[in-house]
């Protein structure tokens, strides 16, 4: 068996977003965001459902999903392959502005409902060892909480190193998945029910010939900027070594100059013929006369 990478938009989509995803999307919401909880999510509904099989385009490389929990909470779940400037600041401008145009202008704030932005990146974000960080409004000393309206949920896809032995629990399964569907070659029956049906709905068996191709091409899009990123980042660290080298040598030879100068100053030579020896300024010989 072959299965569609679930980090590529059409089958994070497939998987997460379309008609039939309502118990695939409870159940990864559950253990995802609730798993420590009494508190789950019974009912949900997924706003403008992905039902177009095809790519319209290869601009992004990222993908969202908005549903709306049963007590109205609003969650929006991200895939994000690369990292990018200002990342971090279009997902809490995306997160605030779900949360601020619930209302009308005739509307009272007490009608404002929860927003949770779930962020899935193929990347590391944080210098910590967690998987899973989530901010929320909190006092900065004391840590008590002014609002939990407003929750940033980030799940780091490089940080889980665990394999199919090693998963412990529901959410274990589910970062399993996500990370590793495009290289799994069977449906383990060890995995959560709902995961292997999400497998099912990747299966590349059950894909047509244009929507394998559409993918395929999504994909390589994904890794052509992923290349290019790895190669910005080479070519600019290449040209601060040089640079360091470059500068290195020219503090060097003029901290040479500047110890012939002193020398030359005890000797007792005049500025004219120092700055002709060391190639030195008169005006920053005169200084070092001080």
């Amino acid at each position: 068996m072959r299965f569609l990478d679930v980090k590529t938009d059409y089958a994070f989509k497939k998987v997460f977003g379309s008609e039939t995803s309502k118990d695939i999307l409870i159940e990864f919401l559950n253990a995802i965001i609730y798993h420590d909880s009494d508190k789950k999510i019974e009912d949900l509904h997924i706003v403008d459902p992905y039902t177009i099989p095809m790519l319209k385009g290869m601009k992004d490389t990222y993908v969202d999903v908005k549903a709306k929990l049963n007590d109205d909470t609003t969650v929006i779940i991200e895939m994000q392959v690369l990292h990018h400037e200002a990342f971090e600041k279009r997902i809490l401008y995306n997160a605030a502005k779900n949360y601020s145009i619930q209302l009308n202008k005739s509307e009272e704030y007490h009608l404002l409902n929860p927003v949770i932005a779930l962020t899935i990146v193929d990347f590391n974000m944080f210098e910590n060892d967690n998987i899973i960080n989530r901010f929320k409004l909190l006092e900065k000393d004391s840590f008590i909480s002014y609002s939990d309206d407003i929750e940033l949920v980030f799940i780091e896809l490089p940080k889980f190193t665990k394999s199919e032995d090693e998963l412990k629990d529901i959410k274990d399964q589910w970062i399993y998945f996500i990370k590793n569907a495009g290289s799994m070659e069977y449906i383990p029956t060890t995995l959560n029910k709902q995961i292997q049906t999400a497998l099912g709905i990747v299966n590349e068996a059950n894909m047509t010939k244009e929507e394998l191709e559409a993918q395929h091409k999504r994909k390589e899009f994904i890794s052509i900027q992923k290349l290019s990123v790895l190669k910005a980042r080479k070519d600019g660290i290449e040209q601060g070594i040089e640079q360091g080298i470059e500068q290195g040598i020219e503090q060097g030879i003029e901290k040479e100059k500047i110890e012939v100068a002193k020398k030359s100053i005890l000797q007792g030579l005049d500025n004219s013929t120092i700055s002709l020896i060391t190639g030195l300024s008169v005006e920053d010989i005169e200084t070092l006369r001080v």
